[in-house]
């Protein structure tokens, strides 16, 4: 610092050093600020179902729909997909990380592509028991769990043979009971009848 000091004897070295200080401290803000740039803004997911009532008869296949948007536009196919079902017994997992975890079925599976946001859900051949409140839940890469609205799934009866017989019992029930009716009024209306016949009678009679 001494051969500083001769060399340029009207240096002021506290300015140079100060100089460097705020490079330096504008260095340190600088790198501490970077990662903050890098951090991923939070992911703002809508899940949508639609529509919110789906109806079915046996044995149909169903589809319930699921869309997901998102305004960051991100890589979709690292989400994972879980949809479940609420009923009378309680909530029941039909699949989870994109796949069915039901024993043996081959009937639930995810039929949308992930890449474009759809990730639908398909029920072949239903059955009654597939009735409930249907869940599209996604879980994000930050662990943020975001879930639809529910669609609730109504089965109809498939009128087989069973239903035929059931349909013309009723109609045959309607019938008989309608003559049965009928009857009724004649036998009421009979003695009715007789006594107006029996008073006219006596009216031309005087």
């Amino acid at each position: 610092s001494a051969i500083l000091f001769s060399l340029f004897p009207g240096a002021d070295v506290g300015v140079t050093g100060g100089g460097a200080n705020k490079e330096n401290a504008a260095a340190v803000t600088h790198v501490t600020a970077q990662p903050l740039l890098l951090t991923p803004e939070p992911w703002n997911l809508l899940v949508t179902q639609t529509p919110a009532k789906e109806k079915a008869k046996e044995g149909e296949t169903v589809v319930l729909n699921c869309h997901l948007n998102s305004p960051q536009r991100p890589s979709l196919t690292d989400l994972m997909v879980k949809w479940y079902k609420e009923d009378e017994k309680g909530q029941m997992d039909l699949l989870e990380k994109n796949v069915t975890v039901l024993p043996n079925n081959s009937r639930v599976f995810m039929s949308g592509d992930l890449s474009q946001g759809d990730v639908s859900l398909i029920i072949l051949n239903v059955t009654t028991s597939d009735h409930g409140i249907y869940f599209c839940e996604v879980t994000l890469p930050d662990g943020k769990v975001v879930t639809g609205d529910g669609t609730k799934l109504r089965i109809r009866r498939a009128l087989g043979l069973f239903g035929i017989e059931e349909s013309i019992g009723t109609i045959i029930g309607v019938v008989a009971a309608g003559i049965g009716g009928i009857v009724v009024l004649i036998i009421v209306l009979t003695p009715q009848l007789r006594k107006c016949t029996l008073c006219m009678r006596q009216e031309s009679h005087q």
